[in-house]
């Protein structure tokens, strides 16, 4: 599976982070717990979900407008975090999920569904621009042999 399909089957099952408990249980593996800003229970509720890498143990994404974050310390605060790098981010102003209406939570999938396709366009043409930038390094290697 290439990265871009790993991504999108992440994202594509973000349906299910609207729910606190899910997005928590994607920080098993955080690694900021005690004395500090950035806890499981802190990240999940600024809509945060859990997404490390081997590289990037401390990747956090929203479930909701996909801005990824990283190189948390235990200083930040995740909602500020989020409010400064994403500010039109929707579940950032989004009301109580309690009292949420049926048409205005449609309005909001309608918008994390927007923003997963979005990213999936930037996500296929940035391959493509790697993929064409590739072909033409072959093809200048291949010519200048040839000359």
């Amino acid at each position: 599976m290439s990265h871009a399909e790993i991504l999108s089957c992440r994202f594509l099952c973000f349906d299910q982070m609207y729910s606190f408990e899910k997005r928590l249980q994607t920080f098993s593996d955080w690694p900021f717990r005690e004395d500090c800003q950035c806890t499981p229970e802190l990240m999940a509720k600024a809509g945060f979900v859990h997404c490390p890498s081997e590289n990037e143990p401390d990747v956090v994404c929203c479930f909701y407008c996909l801005k990824e974050l990283e190189g948390w310390e235990p200083q930040d605060v995740p909602w500020s975090e989020h409010a400064k790098r994403s500010p039109d981010c929707a579940f950032l102003q989004m009301k109580s999920w309690d009292e949420l209406a049926a048409i205005e939570f449609f309005h909001l999938e309608h918008g994390r569904i927007r923003n997963y396709i979005r990213k999936m366009v930037h996500m296929k043409i940035a391959h493509f621009r790697d993929e064409v930038e590739n072909i033409s390094k072959n093809l200048r290697v291949i010519f200048e042999i040839a000359t």
